[in-house]
């Protein structure tokens, strides 16, 4: 089975992830290759950060590997919180805190169209390959549902009467943002890997 890092110690995405990608290949996640960094996400937009964070761990550890970056953009809140939503209310990454800052600036709001965007960098045998993946949808007056993580309660896709909370991880990968792009991502690995 082919080694392939994905650079992060979020435990929900990489769960997400091999879930996602299945048997074909083994999903190492930072910890695994005893990367203990601070990995920066300083670009202004997700494609930045992901290469950024693919790039670090090409070059300070030489593995190939693949990075996302996901962000949560809201129309009414031109496009925020985007490429900070993991830090929206703070660099403490607080889903719950996140959760209501959003709320509260959306309160009284009727437009609340919103869309997850995950952007995922690869790198390959010396080549990059970039994988976008978007579900477009609303955000809800409330939380609703106790799975997923992040915004997931408070987020409803548009071909769902229910949060991503509300679903299964099955169902949740299936019209997913995250599940889109590793979806593209295994087929580019599949037709040059296996």
């Amino acid at each position: 089975m082919q080694d392939l890092v994905f650079a992060t110690n979020n435990s929900h995405k990489l769960e997400e992830i091999r879930r996602i990608v299945g048997e074909g290949f083994n999903i190492l996640s930072l910890k695994d290759i005893n990367c203990n960094d601070e990995i920066p996400e300083t670009a202004d937009n997700l494609e930045g950060n992901a290469l950024m964070k693919a790039r670090y761990v090409k070059e300070h550890y030489g593995y190939d590997c693949f990075a996302d970056d996901t962000g949560l953009m809201v129309d009414a809140l031109d496009g925020a919180p985007g490429v900070y939503s993991a830090r929206y209310a703070g660099p403490g990454h607080d889903s719950e805190a996140n959760m209501r800052l959003l709320l509260k600036n959306l309160e009284g709001v009727v437009d609340r169209n919103a869309r997850f965007e995950t952007v995922i960098a690869l790198i390959l045998n010396g080549e990059t390959v970039i994988f976008r993946g978007q579900v477009e949808g609303e955000i809800l007056l409330e939380p609703q549902g106790v799975d997923g993580f992040g915004y997931d309660p408070v987020f409803k896709p548009s071909v769902s009467p229910v949060s991503f909370a509300c679903m299964s991880q099955d169902e949740k990968n299936a019209i997913s943002h995250r599940g889109a792009a590793t979806g593209l991502l295994i087929r580019y690995l599949e037709s040059h890997l296996l």
